[in-house]
């Protein structure tokens, strides 16, 4: 390991105050206490309290795991191979268990290329190829979960008002304020202070390892609809359940006004 990223390593490990080390390193680990557990088929794969979590720039977290808490068994070397710029040389491994195979789902790295961390001895794995993850005896989904992320959901008196074409269809002097690193802060008002009669429940779910898993509404205003605007945790996961019931929209699309002032509209993944 080089000292550039040796000092990169050690700026995470020690707590970067201003967490630009993970996101400015181009590959950094560190080291997690957490039991991480995946199964497949009904079959554990890998079951560790070793694991690493690797951070990669533009990269979501990716959970290492020590060879020696995988089931090898389940594994059979596969042809493919890539190479990365910054990681070096993989092998990659499919996953077979009773009838069904996961294809190159698991990959690793052998010698480490100048600069980058040594990741010999560790595999990972695409995480839609396993049917599970653990942290502890908690499921995980999406992806790992980001040590450094916070999410506060913090309860407030400020008013805010969301209108779609000059229409209120929320407004409320008792939301609940989201912050969540890297994302604008999101504003999740009671439902007796949304125009529920202007919304349409649809089909859409989707899932978020910090929160849990949402509904969509679309709204109908005029003769306008706004599809999959507003959204709703009707059980999110134990370490935020001040969001639960509560509806938000995409500030994205919508004027929202808070005390008062117009919020410019946030440019993000979903502008």
């Amino acid at each position: 390991m080089s000292t550039s990223q040796a000092r990169e390593n050690r700026l995470i490990l020690n707590g970067d105050p201003a967490g630009r080390a993970w996101r400015e390193a181009p590959v950094a680990t560190l080291p997690l206490a957490r039991r991480i557990r995946n199964v497949f088929n009904g079959r554990t794969i890998a079951d560790t309290t070793s694991a690493l979590i690797v951070f990669e720039h533009d990269h979501l977290p990716v959970y290492y795991v020590p060879e020696a808490d995988i089931d090898l068994s389940a594994l059979v070397p596969s042809d493919k191979t890539s190479t990365c710029s910054r990681k070096g040389h993989a092998g990659y491994w499919s996953i077979v268990v009773g009838d069904r195979t996961a294809p190159d789902a698991v990959w690793g790295y052998g010698e480490p290329i100048e600069g980058a961390p040594d990741l010999q001895g560790y595999r990972a794995f695409y995480w839609d190829a396993l049917d599970h993850w653990y942290e502890e005896d908690e499921e995980v989904f999406v992806h790992a979960r980001d040590p450094f992320k916070r999410v506060d959901a913090l309860r407030s008196s400020r008013h805010v008002r969301i209108e779609i074409d000059g229409v209120t269809v929320a407004e409320s002097h008792r939301p609940t304020l989201l912050f969540e690193t890297g994302i604008a802060t999101r504003y999740y008002l009671p439902r007796a202070d949304v125009r529920l009669d202007l919304l349409r429940p649809t089909e859409t779910v989707t899932a978020c390892p910090y929160k849990g898993e949402a509904n969509y509404y679309s709204a109908v205003v005029g003769d306008r609809t706004v599809d999959d605007i507003a959204w709703t945790y009707t059980i999110p996961i134990p370490e935020i359940p001040k969001i639960e019931q509560l509806v938000a929209f995409f500030d994205e699309h919508v004027d929202t006004y808070v005390d008062g002032e117009l919020q410019p509209r946030p440019q993000s993944p979903w502008s």
